[in-house]
């Protein structure tokens, strides 16, 4: 529990922050107005007015958390506050600085558990593992140069807004260090096998011909936060902030639980199907440009942003390989027999399209070849049904046509105008996913183990 003198000072941290906002980012003056802890005592004598970042200041310090043997001081999460708002874009009420707290002591304790872990691992393997001032110095650069700005320039805004650079520094320091010890110990170990890939290939296929969205996503945790309610007046509160102009991918990068949230919440295009049933209800009745409602499901709350919207492709795209034997239109049922009992002991050994040719070729009689990418409108009627009820990698029984008998191996199925991922993009996008899961799954444990005291 918070002490009494907590209680204060972080109040009056809160009106500092209102008041430093209302002058760094035009929020209307009643707001500041609405903190008693920001107006003066009617029969205390005028103060000579102070930089906007020294009125911040609080005149002393208290314990706001305790992570293990770490102290998180009221400074601290003030200051860590005062981040959120100015990369997120929002703009401070005296209903969401209970959230901006909220999400400030979070981070900050999930930052510090992190850290204790990495110089941990520092120690005992005797290896480098914490971005050096000089990495954390480059990143810094990166960001100002995709915002058009020197470095030096952007930390003199952040300046000016009363955020410390030590205060962004040791966020980036956190994210960057922690990013790299998950994808260095775990990373190599990834196996993403092919079925795994023709999976996802598949799953795309299929939903190719269903409308499809393209989409930015926030997910509120609701067991991060503290229950349900919490996930959904958070959820509330940043819609609103939206609605007001805050960006949304600032707000994703700051306030999301999804793996998305490093790319500013870009989800790509998705289909019916791979969201939340909830989720897929919400995109049915959004339009392009439109924020929704906050959305919750079984264990959190989306915000979901709808860029664009596609329907469904109508032509449907295959890729084919074939094996057949040669038999003329009036071949006997004798070499029609024997043609099906060569395909048929064939077909078990074709383990993919890459070995196919390369098997039928080891038997006599028994051409291959590739027939390259159709419409499946388009083949012979005989292959139109194999190709349609087959899966990508599977092959079909043996087909008679006029010319010979045949199997056909399905190795790509796309809809016209949409755009596959390749084989590397997709691997990457499997092996991001599940660094994603082993990343939260280990802090939960580190923090499940670690004695954390809010005050």
């Amino acid at each position: 529990m918070r002490s009494a003198r907590s209680v204060t000072i972080l109040a009056a941290s809160a009106a500092s922050i209102l008041a430093l906002t209302v002058a760094g980012l035009g929020l209307p003056a009643q707001a500041q107005d609405a903190s008693p802890a920001a107006a003066p005592a009617a029969d205390a004598p005028a103060a000579p007015a102070a930089p906007a970042a020294q009125r911040a200041n609080p005149l002393s310090e208290s314990v706001a958390a305790v992570v293990n043997d770490d102290i998180i001081s009221s400074y601290d999460l003030m200051q860590r506050m005062r981040l959120l708002m100015v990369t997120s874009g929002m703009q401070p009420t005296q209903e969401n600085l209970p959230q901006l707290e909220q999400e400030a002591l979070r981070s900050l304790i999930d930052e510090h558990v992190q850290m204790q872990e990495l110089r941990r691992v520092e120690k005992a393997q005797k290896i480098t593992i914490i971005s050096t001032d000089k990495e954390v110095d480059e990143q810094i650069q990166d960001i100002a140069k995709g915002n058009n700005m020197t470095g030096e320039q952007l930390t003199q805004q952040l300046a000016a807004q009363g955020v410390g650079v030590d205060t962004w520094k040791a966020q980036i320091r956190a994210d960057s260090s922690w990013q790299a010890w998950i994808s260095g110990r775990y990373g190599s170990r990834l196996r993403i096998g092919d079925d795994q890939i023709k999976a996802f290939e598949r799953r795309q296929a299929e939903a190719a011909s269903k409308p499809q969205y393209q989409v930015s996503e926030v997910f509120i945790d609701a067991g991060r936060v503290g229950g349900m309610d919490v996930a959904a007046n958070g959820a509330k509160q940043l819609v609103t902030q939206m609605q007001q102009g805050a960006p949304f991918p600032a707000v994703a990068r700051q306030f999301s639980a999804s793996p998305t949230a490093a790319n500013g919440g870009d989800a790509g295009w998705i289909s019916p199907g791979e969201m939340p049933p909830e989720v897929d209800a919400a995109l049915d009745q959004l339009r392009p440009g439109q924020l929704s409602a906050p959305i919750p499901v079984r264990d959190g709350v989306y915000i979901i942003y709808l860029r664009d919207k596609r329907s469904g492709a109508k032509a449907a795209l295959v890729d084919l390989k074939q094996v057949a034997v040669a038999l003329p239109k009036d071949a006997t049922q004798a070499q029609v027999d024997a043609a099906t009992k060569l395909l048929t002991d064939l077909k078990p050994k074709i383990s993919s399209c890459e070995t196919l040719e390369a098997t039928a070729g080891k038997i006599d009689g028994v051409v291959a070849g590739d027939l390259g990418e159709a419409e499946i409108t388009d083949l012979a009627p005989a292959f139109q049904q194999a190709a349609t009820a087959l899966k990508v990698g599977q092959v079909s029984d043996p087909i008679r046509t006029d010319v010979g008998m045949h199997l056909i191996a399905v190795c790509g199925k796309r809809q016209s105008g949409a755009q596959a991922p390749t084989h590397d993009q997709i691997e990457n996008r499997l092996r991001g996913q599940q660094l994603a899961l082993i990343s939260k799954r280990y802090l939960r444990d580190l923090r499940n183990s670690a004695t954390i005291e809010t005050r």
